[in-house]
């Protein structure tokens, strides 16, 4: 490699962690915990139930009015078959959220946990 390619080589490794770090710098994340985590009996005529929560949210990192997604990974416990994860995405938004999620009577929650939780813009 001749010395003019690794200059240019050098000079836009440094300027790609540069631009890494500065975006890096201006991403917050919100705090999400659930809370009031309930299952519901079973309803009828449905025949059905219902897992509830209040998902707290914590944006006092981000900018005012910050919104964003995330996901809560289930794990369905069924009695004729086998457990299975799946993925349910909701809204945050501070300073709390309710979220409900139906599931046959037949049906029940394993665990559960946050994940993929959208950035905000950092605030003051």
């Amino acid at each position: 490699m001749n010395p003019s390619w690794a200059s240019i080589a050098l000079a836009w490794t440094i300027g790609l962690v540069s631009a890494t770090q500065a975006v890096s710098q201006h991403a917050c994340a919100p705090t999400l915990v659930l809370k009031e985590v309930q299952f519901s009996d079973m309803r009828l005529p449905m025949i059905e139930r219902q897992w509830t929560a209040v998902v707290s949210v914590d944006a006092s990192r981000c900018v005012a009015q910050s919104r964003g997604h995330f996901e809560i990974v289930f794990l369905r416990l069924k009695e004729a078959a086998p457990d299975m994860e799946f993925r349910e995405r909701f809204n945050w938004l501070s300073p709390s959220v309710d979220i409900r999620v139906d599931f046959s009577a037949d049906e029940s929650v394993g665990r559960y946990r946050i994940e993929n939780v959208t950035p905000c813009q950092c605030g003051g």
